[in-house]
């Protein structure tokens, strides 16, 4: 039988509870057992595929075409398991299931109600992961215990303890313990009052996970534990990793022995002793880098950290298949329309053009791929900046002047850029979207080849628009080279160009596939090549 872990949020919210779950994930995995995880997130919306970046962050996309939570790109990035469209509901999906059984009739004419109908359907979706395949389920509740959006997945888990038993079920809540500087005290009330929310709701929380700036010590883990009913034990402190990587709050844990705990609370025996090994020699080389890099990331989100969390996380990864520390450096595209291009991008090692919706800025970014062609810095395009690169040639070498996607001008003239495939996305929404994985056929002698050392790969996709075919032949006599095309619909996926050290560019998002223990073959080739024109003096 599967068991469970639910993890919880107290306080405040953005306490770090997906990167606390797929830390407990990894050290698990780690032990040997097979690990799935899964977020509820208390927005009615269906899926996060219509939010603004500026209000929810990165859309994550799962291997089988889902539009998820960015907290599923730290489950994979930690765990190396791979997501699917079970591993991430809101109660825009969980109301939309009802409804549709409503209106079939599935209920009998019964009143529908929040509990059993909706509380029925959160934890037949929890069900649905917990399979054969999977001996531990990490399922994240979104949200602050005490908001009113998350009582009805906090009523489902209350009840799935009961049925499934305690042996079966864990519930890990994750709080703050604030730090009054005035006073230099460490205030434990906020997580009393957490944890007494929790237990008014039915949930007795069996480990504590205590976000804290200072180190708490014995003495304020002993009041916790008495104020909260939790075993001194299972007081963990999580102290702010300042100044440090992310990757280091597995092995944080891991000293306090939390997976010790959290196997033996569950009754289980792990299949081998722990092996963090490899985890431990990727956080040595973010400790202590040989070399460093410098990356402009041009963007039109570049203000919030998150909108663009996978690609700053995969370009860190790069860096460490490198033994390199990468200073990122966010240049809005709206500003290098005001100022031009070499105020911002003059001294960098390498310039990133990532994905996005919308003709905002697009000006900026076709501006910044101009200056990597003709400067020679290595540049790496993804999605939407393959698409403002091929706009870039287009216009400036091979003199198709107005050329554009049809996404920002409908009537251009040199279309390079337009919407080919008319089909029904694969979350059966919004239409017209190539979503999830897809295969792409590599061409031999490429900077694309060379780095993935194959001749057949599977990258996810999140975007609308295409390479227009009608101009291949026309770009590749301008030394364009077509270097990832997909084997079905003759769809361009990789660009080059042949005489430039490393400009390359993917319309799909290989962020998605990059772990820090196991780069993504490009991002490791384009902070490589990065590195290589930083030692050459940028000549």
């Amino acid at each position: 039988m599967t068991k469970h872990i639910f993890v919880t949020g107290g306080v405040i919210s953005s306490l770090g509870k997906g990167l606390t779950s797929a830390s407990l994930g990894m050290l698990l995995a780690s032990r040997g057992f097979r690990v799935n995880l899964q977020k509820f997130d208390p927005y009615i919306n269906v899926d996060p595929g219509t939010m603004s970046p500026f209000q929810h962050g990165e859309v994550y996309v799962t291997e089988d075409g889902a539009e998820t939570d960015l907290d599923l790109g730290h489950y994979e990035r930690f765990t190396g398991v791979r997501m699917k469209r079970g591993c991430n509901w809101t109660t825009g999906t969980i109301f939309r299931n009802v409804i549709e059984k409503e209106r079939a009739g599935a209920y009998l004419g019964k009143t529908v109600q929040y509990i059993p109908h909706i509380t029925d359907e959160i934890k037949s979706a929890i069900r649905l992961l917990a399979t054969g395949e999977t001996d531990i389920l990490i399922t994240e509740i979104g949200g602050t215990v005490g908001d009113i959006e998350s009582l009805v997945f906090l009523e489902a888990v209350r009840q799935f303890r009961l049925e499934r038993g305690r042996d079966n079920v864990l519930f890990i809540h994750l709080t703050l313990i604030p730090y009054i500087r005035a006073a230099q005290e460490l205030k434990t009330k906020p997580t009393q009052h957490s944890v007494g929310k929790l237990r008014e709701i039915g949930i007795e929380p069996d480990l504590l996970i205590c976000r804290t700036e200072k180190p708490l010590g014995r003495e304020i883990r002993e009041k916790i534990s008495l104020f909260t009913n939790v075993p001194f034990d299972y007081v963990i402190e999580e102290q702010d990793l300042l100044n440090r990587s992310i990757y280091e709050l597995p092995l944080v844990l891991a000293e306090q022995g939390v997976d010790e705990l959290i196997v033996r609370a569950l009754g289980l025996k792990s299949p081998h002793a722990p092996d963090l090994a490899e985890w431990q020699k990727m956080v040595a080389v973010l400790r202590d880098p040989r070399h460093k890099v410098r990356i402009a990331v041009v963007g039109k989100y570049t203000q919030l950290q998150d909108a663009y969390k996978s690609i700053y996380e995969a370009i860190r990864h790069g860096g460490i298949a490198n033994e390199a520390e990468v200073e990122t450096v966010r240049v809005d595209s709206e500003e290098i329309e005001k100022d031009g291009p070499a105020k911002f991008l003059e001294g960098v090692d390498g310039i990133l053009v990532p994905g996005g919706f919308g003709a905002r800025g697009i000006e900026g970014k076709i501006a910044a791929v101009q200056y990597a062609r003709e400067n020679r810095v290595p540049f790496y395009g993804i999605c939407l900046g393959m698409q403002c690169a091929t706009i870039e040639v287009a216009r400036n070498v091979l003199g198709l002047q107005g050329a554009n996607s049809t996404e920002f001008d409908k009537l251009s003239k040199y279309p390079v850029i337009d919407m080919m495939v008319e089909q029904k996305s694969r979350s059966g929404l919004g239409g017209t979207m190539r979503l999830g994985a897809y295969a792409c056929r590599v061409k031999k002698g490429t900077h694309a080849a060379e780095a993935y050392g194959r001749d057949l790969v599977q990258e996810r996709h999140r975007h609308r628009y295409e390479f227009n075919n009608a101009f291949r032949m026309d770009f590749e006599e301008h030394g364009v080279i077509f270097s990832g095309v997909n084997p079905e619909t003759n769809l361009v996926e990789i660009m080059e160009l042949k005489d430039h050290p490393w400009f390359v560019a993917v319309q799909f998002h290989p962020e998605f596939h990059s772990r820090p223990v196991a780069a993504h073959p490009l991002f490791a080739a384009f902070i490589k090549h990065a590195l290589e024109y930083g030692k050459k003096g940028k000549s």
